[in-house]
């Protein structure tokens, strides 16, 4: 009997930090915007695989693993690299969706490259694939209040209520552009999405 071999066309990563203390804080948008993916997929992300939470789904036509490392935000990379090598998907085919503070809440950017500016779970990840050149959706999580304040307790501050209100389009937004980018590619998502 012949059986046809599974080929993946992306891997879409949501960074944040496991457990549910963490859930509704800045630094777990990623998170929150794939699990939307996967309720738009009708799937749940719960299969341990990779030091990660994972879920084959179908996405605008492309077969996706759609991803949630379990090994706190400044690991994240081991996860992505694990999935990338057993898969053997191009950089350029994992998608990261990340918290960015310096967009405000409610605003979104995508990007077919970059910098980990700051982020230590996109540093995580450009140190384990030894490359930038993979896209990623970012997604406003808003400025410290004053520049004393703590990076570390910001990001891990929840939101507040009138913060939630702007952070739920924001996070459909990202879900969408998601799609777009892997139907046609990052400049098309970053003109239809960048600034919403």
């Amino acid at each position: 009997m012949y059986f046809k071999k599974t080929t993946l066309d992306w891997i879409i990563v949501g960074l944040g930090n496991p457990g549910s203390e963490y859930e509704r804080t800045r630094h777990n948008v990623g998170f929150r915007t794939v699990d939307l993916l996967a309720k738009q997929a009708e799937v749940k992300i719960d299969r341990a695989k990779f030091r990660a939470l994972t879920r084959s789904a179908n996405l605008a036509g492309q077969k996706v693993l759609l991803l949630k490392p379990e090994t706190y935000m400044n690991r994240s990379g081991e996860a992505v690299q694990l999935a990338a090598m057993f898969y053997k998907v191009p950089i350029s085919h994992i998608l990261v969706l990340s918290d960015d503070i310096s967009l405000p809440v409610g605003k979104i950017r995508v990007r077919a490259e970059g910098s980990a500016g700051g982020h230590n779970g996109l540093k995580s990840i450009i140190g384990q694939l030894d490359s930038q050149d993979f896209p990623r959706v970012r997604i406003g999580v808003g400025a410290k209040p004053h520049p004393d304040y703590d990076l570390a307790d910001w990001v891990l501050s929840n939101f507040t209520p009138e913060e939630e209100i702007l952070l739920i389009p924001a996070i459909e937004h990202a879900a969408a552009a998601v799609l777009e980018l892997i139907q046609n590619g990052p400049q098309s998502a970053a003109s239809r999405y960048n600034g919403k």
